[in-house]
């Protein structure tokens, strides 16, 4: 074999060995609705050594690139995130690097357009260029519009109380990041995400389920109708009024029955209360006025309204008469000027006799 055939083989060799040393794994093609957020798991290996001068130098991947629609995002190729910023370039802002210059290379894409819709490879090389890859074929991105969501139920048939069941929010192709918000009836529910697990299910469960990018509610999926078999509990209603709800209006009127029956009877018990104390008090009637009795007996002269003087009866010495009606009023008796005949007389003979023996 010939020298120059010889140098082509090693160089052949060489250029072989590093692009099986070096490589970039994407995920699968990726759909993502308008408005919403997408992220694209990716991994690189670099070499680790390169040759230079006939001796391996160690080799540090300082530059990470992601470009759209170019076989090998170098120089001034337009991109949409470049660390070193290189030519100029502005990255864009909905883009962002989520991985590193060792080995991830993951890109999120968020608020997703148009010009989103792509193929995007991703590009790495060291500080002097001793070695640099892009990686293929790279990851096509699709967008498409919000109108073709829809809902998917992990399960079919009839729903049953207490079973569950987890419906996402899904379109056409696959997609990793997707802000949803859910409705039941045209009305918001609060859960988030791409899926809605209920478990257990009721019968409140029971209705049309949309769901709309939380951004971009104005587009919504086709209703799910979700219907819940409700329960013995359940079934017991009146008038679709739950029977917990019959039981407890009932109690509250038994209760507010009773309270009143018993306010009334003690009113009822107080005023008998009453009437019984004013009829004693009527029978018992107004009681008598001494002092004018005493006084009306003075001036009418009669045996039974007398008034007695303690002191005479002492000096006398005779018992004190005995009178049904005696009211004793030692002042009023010496205010008053009529003298008891028959007393007088005896008292006369007493003051004589004592008079003669002296």
């Amino acid at each position: 074999m010939a020298l120059w055939d010889k140098k082509v083989l090693c160089g052949f060799m060489f250029l072989l060995t590093g692009a099986v040393s070096q490589h970039v794994i994407y995920p699968g093609p990726v759909c993502g609705v308008k408005g919403s957020t997408v992220t694209l798991l990716c991994t690189f290996t670099p070499v680790k050594t390169v040759t230079e001068d006939g001796r391996e130098v160690l080799v540090e991947i300082n530059r990470v690139v992601w470009c759209q629609n170019h076989e090998i995002c170098q120089t001034t190729t337009p991109s949409v995130y470049d660390n070193k910023l290189l030519y100029n370039h502005i990255n864009n802002p909905r883009y962002r690097y989520l991985g590193d210059t060792k080995g991830n290379c993951s890109l999120q894409i968020s608020d997703l357009k148009e010009e989103d819709d792509a193929t995007l490879r991703f590009r790495m090389e060291d500080e002097k260029k001793l070695s640099f890859y892009t990686g293929q074929p790279g990851v096509k991105v699709t967008v498409v519009d919000a109108t073709q969501m829809k809902i998917r139920s992990s399960r079919d048939g009839e729903f049953k109380r207490g079973e569950a069941v987890t419906l996402t929010c899904t379109t056409e192709c696959t997609f990793h990041q997707l802000e949803v918000t859910w409705f039941r009836d045209g009305h918001a529910l609060p859960y988030t995400g791409p899926s809605l697990h209920l478990s257990p299910l009721k019968a409140e469960d029971s209705g049309n389920y949309t769901c709309g990018l939380k951004n971009n509610v104005g587009k919504l999926s086709e209703p799910f109708s979700l219907n819940v078999e409700a329960g013995e509990e359940e079934q017991s209603t009146q008038a679709g009024v739950p029977v917990t709800l019959i039981v407890g209006v009932v109690v509250g009127v038994l209760l507010a029955l009773c309270t009143l029956i018993l306010v009334l009877c003690i009113i009822r018990r107080k005023r008998a209360a009453d009437k019984n104390q004013s009829a004693v008090r009527e029978e018992a009637g107004p009681k008598p006025d001494v002092s004018s009795n005493i006084q009306q007996g003075g001036a009418n002269g009669t045996e039974d309204d007398v008034s007695y003087d303690p002191i005479q009866f002492k000096a006398r010495g005779q018992a004190r008469p005995a009178k049904d009606d005696v009211s004793y009023a030692p002042i009023q008796f010496k205010a008053r000027s009529q003298a008891r005949p028959v007393e007088e007389a005896d008292d006369a003979v007493i003051y004589s006799s004592v008079v003669g023996r002296g």
